[in-house]
């Protein structure tokens, strides 16, 4: 495949193909009479066969067209996610463009209909963020060969081909379950999502490194990875907290595994940090406001958007080259860690 981006096809292109105007692939694609069958059949074959799309902005606006980046998101109500599209829109308004985003609720159906639906609108670009359940990329190979920019963030795929904006989440949570090590806790649980994700799989790896590091035992039934969703974490939680040997510590994957942790603590009876202490990936605007204060890695998130966007840019402008930039979490201490030694 060669490297160079393939432009979107045109009705220029159809015509050009076929040897006709452009005002007659244009008739014909609209099923006009003053064009005949034959040849409206000839154009829509051809349009198939190479992926023609037709420009809704371009056809009812035909000049100051207006300049577009998709966003498809995995759940617009987090905090999270809310904080990286500001970003985005910050960033993609100082250089002229509008942004439209999509939430993809967790499901590879909706992002898979997300991407679709920003190929018919003409974006000159997408930043993406995976939902849970994809683990299909075909969807985003095809943007690669129609020449679309794409970047992702938080939830990556294709890295040798796409660039991307992620967070150092090995080492937060190495730092993290360093710091539950250090206030007393032995037996620490990690609460994660599905084990393909590669960003639970970095988090994962700082957790078990803290662990190793410190010559503590790794038990196998304290690493729970599962669906991103609140029941569910707190289900696990419950169950966790349900045996003889129960952990001391939790360390949650994200603000939903996070909250549901602490809701299942203390639906249980039971002290944080006194009995079970908490540190989650979560946000500062939440982790604040509950008691006791929750201490949490917190992103950048608003940066992230601003990277991503930036990246996504770059791309639109002729860059080639594939960037993976990083934007540091900070470890925040509360209240939900800090046992009394």
């Amino acid at each position: 495949m060669s490297n160079q981006r393939q432009h979107r096809i045109s009705l220029k292109d159809l015509a050009t193909e076929l040897g006709v105007s452009i005002a007659t692939v244009s008739r014909a694609l609209r099923n006009s009479p003053e064009i005949g069958k034959e040849m409206q059949q000839r154009v829509k074959d051809l349009a198939k066969k190479l992926n023609y799309r037709p420009n809704p902005f371009a056809q009812s606006l035909r000049k100051d067209a207006p300049r577009i980046i998709g966003v498809v998101v995995p759940n617009l109500v987090t905090h999270y996610y809310a904080a990286v599209l500001d970003g985005i829109e910050d960033e993609a308004r100082r250089a002229g463009y509008s942004v439209i985003s999509a939430n993809s609720h967790e499901r590879f159906e909706d992002e898979l209909q997300a991407i679709d639906n920003f190929i018919n609108l003409h974006v000159e670009g997408i930043v993406a963020c995976l939902a849970q359940t994809t683990t299909d990329y075909t969807h985003f190979e095809d943007l690669a060969r129609m020449g679309i920019p794409l970047v992702f963030f938080g939830r990556t795929c294709l890295t040798e081909r796409f660039s991307s904006v992620t967070a150092n989440g090995d080492e937060a949570a190495q730092l993290a379950t360093q710091h539950l090590i250090d206030k007393g806790s032995r037996r620490i649980a990690f609460l994660g999502g599905p084990n393909h994700l590669d960003m639970v799989r970095r988090r994962k790896h700082g957790y078990l490194e803290a662990l190793r590091e410190n010559h503590l035992t790794i038990d196998r039934d304290l690493v729970v990875c599962g669906k991103i969703d609140y029941e569910v974490a707190m289900k696990a939680t419950q169950e966790l907290l349900q045996r003889d040997n129960r952990p001391d510590a939790i360390l949650a994957f994200n603000d939903i595994i996070t909250f549901a942790a602490f809701t299942a603590i203390k639906n249980s009876g039971l002290r944080i940090p006194e009995d079970v202490a908490l540190i989650g990936f979560t946000d500062d605007v939440h982790a604040a406001y509950v008691t006791p204060r929750m201490s949490a890695i917190e992103d950048q998130s608003h940066q992230i958007g601003v990277t991503a966007c930036q990246l996504l840019l770059k791309s639109i402008n002729g860059d080639t080259r594939v960037y993976h930039e990083i934007v540091p979490q900070q470890l925040v201490i509360r209240d939900t860690s800090s046992k009394l030694l």
